[in-house]
This record gives C-alpha cells, sequence and structure tokens, in this order.
C-alpha cells in the first residue's frame, strides 16, 4: 500500500530525470545544428519526409495492404507451382509488423514464425537472407543472436530506392532456397508498382 502511494510522486521524479539523460546521452543543441549540415541522400530523404516539422515526425513509406496481399499470393502461388504448397508467406514492414500472411496447406507450424523472423531480417538488413547467411557465422556472438532474426534463405527485402520498407519471408521448403525462390517471386509480383 505504502508503494502504491509513492508511485506517482516516484515517477513524476524518474520521468523527467530520465528525459534529461536522453537528451545529454543523444548530445547537445550544437551537435544537433552540426548534424543538420550533413549532407543527406535523396533517397534517404524520400523515405523520411517531415510530415509535421514543427511537431517532430517524420512519415515512412510502407507496402498497401493490396501490395501485401499481392506478394503474398504470388509467392505462395510459385511455390504451388514447385510443389511445395505447404509453406507460409510473411510480408512485414520494417518493424517486422505482418502486413500480410498466408499459410499454404498442410504448413507445419514452425513455418509461421520462419517466414515471419525471415521477412523481418531482409527488411530490417535491407539485404535478401541468403546473402546474409555469412554473417551470421563465428565465434561468439553474431547477428544471428539479436531477438527474431533469421539467417536462412528465404527472405528477400522490398525496397524503394535504396531504402528497405518492407520483407518477404517464406518458411517451410526443404530447402531454404526454394524458400528464397518463392520469396522473390513475391517481390516481382508488385516490384513495378513500389515508388
Amino acid at each position: 500500500m505504502t508503494i502504491t502511494r509513492h508511485l506517482p510522486r516516484a515517477l513524476a521524479v524518474a520521468v523527467p530525470a530520465a528525459a534529461l539523460l536522453a537528451v545529454t546521452a543523444c548530445g547537445s543543441a550544437d551537435d544537433t545544428a552540426a548534424a543538420s549540415t550533413t549532407a543527406v541522400s535523396p533517397a534517404a530523404m524520400s523515405q523520411q519526409q517531415p510530415a509535421n516539422g514543427e511537431a517532430g515526425t517524420v512519415s515512412a513509406n510502407r507496402l498497401s495492404v493490396d501490395a501485401a496481399g499481392r506478394a503474398a499470393q504470388a509467392a505462395l502461388a510459385q511455390c504451388r507451382a514447385d510443389g511445395l504448397g505447404f509453406v507460409t508467406v510473411s510480408v512485414v514492414d520494417r518493424a517486422g509488423n505482418v502486413q500480410a500472411m498466408l499459410r499454404g496447406d498442410n504448413a507445419a507450424q514452425h513455418t509461421v514464425e520462419a517466414s515471419r523472423a525471415k521477412g523481418y531480417t531482409a527488411a530490417a538488413f535491407g539485404a535478401n537472407t541468403s546473402d546474409l547467411a555469412g554473417r551470421a557465422k563465428g565465434d561468439g556472438a553474431t547477428v544471428a543472436d539479436l531477438p527474431g532474426t533469421l539467417f536462412l534463405p528465404g527472405g528477400v527485402s522490398v525496397k524503394v530506392g535504396n531504402a528497405s520498407i518492407a520483407g518477404i519471408g517464406v518458411g517451410g521448403a526443404p530447402d531454404g532456397n526454394a524458400d528464397q525462390v518463392c520469396a522473390a517471386a513475391g517481390l516481382a509480383a508488385i516490384e513495378g508498382s513500389l515508388k
């Protein structure tokens, strides 16, 4: 009961103190001014245009629900054509949030998370997971230890310009390279509509 009574007071002190520490750790106003004079590529600018500069917000590109659905359907169709209809396809945004998911007939439960993790890994790193697999090897800790990632073939990065905005992940084929072919078919189905 005593803790509950003092909690608002503790938060009133702790929250402003944490904000002050964050500002101090991130740099001063002089650092911000210097950073604002640094050249920024047009591709980077197009990905994060200020929605309201006064409010300090930015907007980021993301696939539409229609594009995400088309990509998932095309990837699953490719797997079916290859005799691999028992996979799961996930289309995720850059943060790993699922935008579309199709679970093929008889797809095992583990394929759901595998496809999401492959899609997220491709989106977060801006590269196909088949190209990233080498980074997950080595002595000691590697990027493979990052939560929610999966460095196996089967994830493709969806880009607008040079910026990764989404990922398409496929999980469940006996060979990750077969998953990769299906994910690439999903990307090919929407590539012409990406701006």
